[in-house]
């Protein structure tokens, strides 16, 4: 593979500001990489979409990548990783890495007593996307999924530690708790902003699972499979595009990601639906 090649960065899609816990360990597991992530905040959540409208939307925003030369596209999005993968992978020319199976397997290592929990979007619960993949891997795990699709909003306005979200928390978790489990994946990319809260609800004693952690570690092991690797010694250059309010994602994105975003670039919606 050539040098040119080795350079292109990694495209990483969301439907909000969530996807950014995926890039944030991928800086911290590939930190030569070149990072371009797109944030649909125009149409966030995709968690209470349509499964046809949740493929259209993540074909238009890969092909939006793809327009900026990405070696690799990362769905950091589990409504569109548990239903978008296939199609994304048919139409796409490069390697396409999804949420789900990552984390499913890093679920499957944490859990002593086989009893695992997933919360997520009603789109990720309704098509039983990590019960599906953590089965396939090992028939005796019993899985107990709850919907808190509420916590995409709270995520969104950034609020990590305000009552309302515990409030809700502990109406979500309530089933979970009692249920015995040891294990709880964080099944969308918005919920490990708000861990500290449903780590403190759920109990100290269940690991939570970062499925970001492990989509990172399954991007280096592609690349590395492909000689597509970054071969540079310096750090990745990071770009950010949203199809609206670039103001409101670069100030939550910077409380986040800790640092300061230059720029954040605003997409039109009438040009991402051309693609």
């Amino acid at each position: 593979m050539n040098h040119v090649n080795n350079l292109r960065p990694i495209g990483v899609f969301d439907s909000g500001i969530g996807g950014l816990t995926v890039v944030r360990q991928l800086i911290s597991k590939l930190p030569n990489e070149n990072i371009v992530y797109f944030g649909d905040t125009a149409r966030v959540p995709y968690g209470s979409k349509s499964n046809s409208t949740v493929i259209e939307y993540s074909l238009q925003n890969a092909k939006f990548l793809i327009d900026k030369n990405v070696k690799a596209i990362v769905v950091a999005c589990n409504t569109a990783s548990s239903v978008a993968l296939p199609a994304l992978k048919e139409k796409l020319d490069v390697p396409v890495i999804g949420v789900i199976v990552p984390g499913a397997a890093d679920a499957i290592k944490s859990t002593k007593n086989n009893r695992i929990g997933v919360i997520g979007t009603r789109a990720t619960i309704n098509n039983q996307a990590y019960a599906d993949v953590i089965k396939s891997l090992n028939k005796n795990i019993e899985v107990f999924e709850t919907a808190c699709p509420l916590f995409v909003p709270l995520a969104e306005e950034g609020w990590t530690n305000h009552k309302a979200t515990y409030s809700i928390a502990e109406e979500y978790l309530k089933d979970l708790h009692e249920l015995n489990i040891d294990t709880l994946v964080l099944g969308c990319t918005h919920y490990p902003i708000l861990s500290e809260v449903i780590q403190k609800v759920i109990g100290v004693d269940v690991a939570l699972i970062d499925s970001g952690i492990a989509t990172a570690v399954a991007v280096r092991e592609e690349l590395s499979k492909l000689d597509l690797l970054n071969s540079s010694s310096t750090q990745g250059e990071h770009s950010f595009y949203v199809s609206d309010v670039p103001t409101k994602f670069k100030e939550v994105a910077e409380l986040f990601m800790g640092y300061e975003i230059n720029h954040v670039n605003k997409i039109d919606l009438e040009i991402l639906q051309k693609y």
